[in-house]
């Protein structure tokens, strides 16, 4: 069975060695450091089964990204789960507005991370 591919979009290099060591058994993950690298390498072709973006990020912030994402009518509806510093409401509500699937405070457990992921993806393949 061929893994599902999960783009990490992180400037944290510890919460990218985080998430590549905890969901690389099951998933190929690639990682990129902001949202116009992840966008760059999407318009290359390459297709991803879920996207979980960090919210503040150098070049291209995550509201850009989920913005820019969603205007790709090949992406347009590619899970996105949020990962963000912050709770504030405003926050959260922007990006589920915008596009995101689901919004997730850090510190997070990666755990609840991985059910997040399935559920999104298995409403996108029901």
């Amino acid at each position: 069975m061929l893994k599902k591919t999960l783009l990490v979009i992180d400037d944290e290099p510890a919460i990218q060695l985080i998430l590549e060591h905890y969901f690389s058994g099951e998933y190929d993950v690639v990682l990129t450091a902001n949202g116009q690298e992840a966008m760059d390498w999407l318009e290359q072709g390459n297709l991803v089964d879920a996207i979980v973006a960090d919210y503040e990020m150098p070049l291209m912030n995550g509201l850009d990204f989920i913005r820019e994402l969603r205007a790709t009518p090949m992406h347009e509806n590619t899970p996105l789960l949020m990962l963000s510093g912050t709770d504030e409401t405003s926050k959260k509500i922007l990006c589920l507005k915008q596009g995101a699937d689901d919004y997730i405070v850090k510190p997070f457990n990666p755990e609840e991370l991985e059910i997040r992921i399935k559920k999104v993806l298995q409403r996108v393949s029901a």
